[in-house]
């Protein structure tokens, strides 16, 4: 069968249609290039921001006198007691993708679990190599708990959530937060995670050149701009770390498609979190490519991802800590696309 008879019946005919325009408008070969598609892509959204969230642009400082990094902060216009406190970190192949581009999902997310978001902008590649994006996150954690009185949450219900490059990302701070003694996560949810710049994987190596949808050959191109020679550390690549080098990290949610070049790497690393002894809850969708549920955010299949991590978030970012083993609320609200 091919890649496009794999997908979900309800994404192929919007992967066809991107995949003729992409014919039509080839993709270019520089990081610039790809950003104004991206912006267009973004010019061109429907999706709204929910309503009963209030939203801020500010500049926090960076890490050890870098420099100042810009987020964009989210709050329930009325809560009536602290909430959880949420970093957010999109995604773009560590070179692409900003605040802008997931305000909706941001914004969703406050509104939803009753949260305080904050979303890094983080510097990209190859302009800004690692370990620029990692510190602009860190810093921005650091920051963010320092000031959790200010901003409205609870400390102590404090997680960092992405997708893609900002899911490793994600892992990369919580590795950073364990290693320098905080702040204290208690989750990550890290949304199909790119985590392995050797990209040798098995479904790295099926899945090597997809056209319109994330493949081998674009993470390859990712990875070298972001490394710009250096070698990767568990802190740029997160699956180099070995099954020691996960121990103490907090409860961790990983998920990822059928189809998605980064599955086995994923998979792999979940397997090592649990074998460490961490909380680890893995998700793997069959028909699911690399950002399919933004995609096609109406498909079935796109509304069960988007719940399922509702309702870890949910679990996990309540007052209390529930009891080893409890389920995720399976009638939880859907989170908005």
């Amino acid at each position: 069968m091919t890649f496009h008879d794999r997908t979900d019946p309800e994404c192929r005919p919007v992967l066809s249609a991107a995949a003729a325009q992409m014919l039509e408008n080839p993709w270019p070969a520089d990081p610039a290039g790809r950003r104004k598609i991206g912006d267009a892509l973004l010019a061109a959204q429907t999706a709204t921001a929910p309503e009963g969230v209030i939203w801020d642009d500010l500049r926090v400082p960076g890490l050890s006198g870098e420099p100042d990094v810009p987020v964009r902060l989210y709050r329930p216009a009325s809560a009536p007691h602290p909430g959880p406190g949420v970093l957010f970190i999109h995604g773009g192949g560590m070179w692409a993708g900003s605040i802008a581009h997931e305000h909706v999902q941001a914004a969703t997310l406050s509104a939803a679990l009753g949260a305080v978001v904050v979303s890094v902008g983080y510097r990209l590649a190859p302009e800004a190599p690692y370990p620029a994006a990692v510190h602009d996150c860190f810093g921005t954690l650091v920051w963010m708990a320092g000031h959790a009185g200010d901003l409205g949450f609870d400390p102590s219900r404090l997680a960092v959530t992405g997708g893609s490059a900002g899911g490793g990302l994600a892992l990369a701070v919580a590795l950073l937060a364990r290693d320098r003694g905080g702040p204290a996560l208690r989750y990550v949810m890290a949304q199909y995670p790119m985590i392995d710049d050797r990209s040798e994987t098995a479904s790295a190596l099926e899945f090597d050149d997809l056209g319109v949808v994330w493949d081998r050959r674009k993470n390859v191109e990712a990875w070298n701009w972001y490394l710009a020679g250096q070698a990767a550390d568990l802190y740029a690549a997160p699956a180099r770390a070995s099954t020691a080098q996960l121990a103490g990290l907090p409860p961790t949610f990983l998920d990822v498609g059928e189809l998605d070049p980064f599955r086995d790497e994923d998979i792999a690393f979940a397997t090592r979190l649990m074998q460490a002894g961490v909380p680890t809850e893995l998700h793997v969708y069959p028909g699911a490519f690399h950002g399919s549920e933004h995609m096609v955010p109406d498909a079935e299949l796109s509304v069960r991802i988007h719940q399922t991590r509702l309702a870890a978030l949910r679990r996990a970012l309540r007052s209390s800590p529930p009891p080893a083993g409890v389920a995720a609320d399976s009638a939880a609200p859907e989170l908005a696309r």
